[in-house]
C-alpha cells in the first residue's frame, strides 16, 4: 500500500495530521507494508522569504477578523497540537515561502532521508520559530539529520529539485486537491484533513479489503452452516 500526502510546513494542520496519522498507523494491522512518501504542496506560493508580521496579524488580514480573534484561533491550534504531543509557538513563529523547504525534501530523498527531512522542517517551523525561507538555516537542518550541510547549502543556491517540486503540485492539480493535508492512498483513494486516528484506521482498514479480496479455493461447502441451519452430509458407504 502505498499513501502519498501532500502538506506545507506551513499548515498547521498538516503537522497535526501527520501525528495523527502515525499514530494510526500503530495501529494498523499490515502497517510493515505501507509506503508513506510526502508530496510537496504550497498554500502560499508568493509568500515573502522574511516578514515583521507575525502570524496572528497575517491570520487576521487573510480573513478579515481581529487580532483578538486570530490569536484566540491559534490558541486553539496550539491545544490540537498539544493533544498530539507537539508543542507550538504562534508568537514567535516566523512566516516564509516554503518552497527551498520543499526542495530540501526532494534533495534529502536522494539519501533515503525524506521522511526524516519533512519532520525535522515541520520542528523547526512550529516549535522552534526557525525561518525556513533562510538557506543556511535550512543548511543546518539537514546536516542535523545526517545529511551533508555544505552538499546542503550549494544545492540550495541553485535551482535543483524545482521541477519536482512543481512536478508534485501539478500532480495535486491534477486530483483535485485544493486543501492540506490530503492523503492519497494507491492513487486511488482519497482522505483529506486532519482527520482523528480512528477515521485513518478505518479508512485504512477498509481499503485493504477492497484491494484484497478473499480467494476461494476448490472444496466443497456441504460441511458448512448457512442461513442458521446445518445440513449434515449424507452417510456414504
Amino acid at each position: 500500500m502505498k499513501i502519498e500526502v501532500w502538506s506545507d510546513f506551513a499548515c498547521p494542520f498538516c503537522y497535526i495530521g501527520k501525528r495523527r496519522f502515525e499514530g494510526a498507523l500503530e495501529h494498523f494491522e499490515h502497517k510493515d507494508e505501507v509506503e508513506v512518501v510526502f508530496r510537496s504542496f504550497e498554500l502560499d506560493p508568493n509568500a515573502p522569504r522574511k516578514t515583521e508580521e507575525n502570524m496572528h496579524s497575517i491570520l487576521a488580514s487573510k480573513y478579515g477578523m481581529s487580532y483578538e480573534k486570530a490569536k484566540e484561533m491559534n490558541d486553539n491550534l496550539t491545544e490540537q497540537a498539544k493533544a498530539v504531543g507537539l508543542d507550538y509557538y504562534f508568537d514567535t513563529m516566523r512566516p516564509t515561502n516554503t518552497f527551498d523547504a520543499h526542495r530540501l525534501t526532494h534533495w534529502a530523498g536522494e539519501f533515503g532521508k525524506r521522511y526524516e527531512m519533512t519532520e525535522r522542517l515541520f520542528k523547526a517551523y512550529f516549535t522552534e520559530s526557525e525561518l525556513l525561507g533562510d538557506h543556511a538555516v535550512l543548511a543546518r537542518l539537514a546536516g542535523e539529520i545526517g545529511l551533508d550541510e555544505k552538499a546542503a547549502a550549494k544545492m540550495l543556491e541553485s535551482d535543483a529539485y524545482k521541477e519536482d517540486v512543481r512536478e508534485d503540485e501539478g500532480q495535486s492539480s491534477r486530483l483535485g486537491i485544493s486543501g492540506v493535508p490530503f492523503f492519497v492512498v494507491n492513487q486511488k483513494y482519497g482522505i483529506s484533513g486532519a482527520q482523528p486516528e480512528d477515521v485513518f484506521v478505518n479508512a485504512l482498514d477498509k481499503i485493504w479489503k477492497e484491494e484484497h479480496p478473499l480467494t476461494m479455493v476448490d472444496g466443497s461447502d456441504d460441511l458448512a452452516c448457512k442461513d442458521g441451519s446445518c445440513a449434515l452430509p449424507n452417510d456414504k458407504e
